[in-house]
């Protein structure tokens, strides 16, 4: 399968500028960011596109003052980098850069006010209580009977999260989630396959699903394990997936994200989609899912990281 995508904005490399590549940081996501930015680094130097890496936003500030930074490519994952701050600060210093701005930057990133947003507008997400205490989880858990899901409010790569089965599971689930957020979700459980929408622009690519034999898609399976199993063509019917791909970008626009970015849902057992957040800045390694999916429809990566870059325009 193969897409038309519109015309390139930028023709020649050099249009660019000098590109910040900006990964790192020091979020407990700053792994997996890392090793994104070797892949888009090397695909940058295969581009012909001047650019450097910065670990973290201490010495990219000192460059941008030096006026040595024409746009920034932002692959900074988690508190810092994907909530806003980085994006508040850039706009403020008028440097360009890669993907949503700061308020699509800091809603997605919270999970709760999110799913408000989400619920608000009928847009279905599973049932959640926001808590910030043991007790309060444990009520929430009986609202909705086990399992559910144990959430931190503000990470992402799935780190913090717990599949809560049994009750005496559900207090190191808190404790986990609490190490990394004073805000926990009690997130009701939706039985299905999960399924994952990649958006370029305003192009969504073919969804991907995924199977694990863990209890569910987390930091394991998504960045280590060899037994996650990635199915693009995903196998819905032809007319379910482009309704889901249209629900999807309504769900990215509702959030106020924009360039690029990642949907996630489940899909129960009456093909209804359950949304449960948007990425904003999804992973560029080589288990990662937006490349798969846009390797589907013929756009490299080379080509896909390029795209990524006028979204900086």
């Amino acid at each position: 399968m193969m897409i038309d995508l519109t015309p390139r904005r930028v023709s020649e490399p050099a249009d660019f500028g000098r590109v910040a590549l900006l990964v790192g940081g020091a979020s407990a996501e700053r792994d997996v960011s890392l090793d994104g930015g070797h892949s888009v680094s090397k695909a940058l130097k295969k581009l012909g596109i001047r650019h450097e890496l910065y670990d973290g936003q201490d010495r990219l500030f000192d460059a941008i003052f030096a006026r040595q930074v024409d746009r920034v490519f932002n692959l900074m994952h988690g508190p810092g980098g994907e909530d806003g701050a980085i994006q508040g600060a850039l706009q403020l210093m008028n440097v360009p850069m890669t993907g949503s701005g700061l308020l699509g930057s800091a809603l997605t990133m919270d999970k709760v006010r999110s799913k408000w947003v989400l619920q608000r507008l009928g847009l279905p997400t599973p049932a959640f209580e926001r808590v910030t205490t043991l007790p309060d989880a444990r009520s929430a858990a009986e609202t909705f009977g086990l399992p559910v899901f144990i959430k931190p409010n503000n990470l992402g790569s799935s780190i913090g999260i717990s599949k809560v089965e049994d009750e005496e599971s559900l207090e190191p689930a808190f404790t986990l989630a609490r190490q990394f957020s004073a805000e926990i979700l009690v997130e009701q459980f939706i039985a299905g396959g999960e399924y994952f929408t990649g958006v370029l622009e305003r192009l969504t690519f073919p969804l991907i699903g995924i199977e694990t034999p863990r209890a569910f898609y987390d930091y394991q399976a998504k960045y280590l394990s060899d037994d996650t199993r990635y199915f693009c063509p995903c196998g819905l019917a032809p007319d379910l997936e482009r309704s889901l791909q249209e629900r999807s970008m309504d769900v990215f626009d509702a959030l106020g994200a924009s360039g690029w970015g990642r949907v996630d849902f489940i899909l129960d057992e009456h093909s209804d989609p359950w949304f449960l957040e948007v990425n904003t800045i999804p992973g560029m390694t080589d288990h990662s899912l937006l490349p798969q999916a846009a390797a589907e429809v013929g756009v490299g990566f080379e080509e896909l990281v390029w795209r990524i870059l006028e979204t900086s325009l």
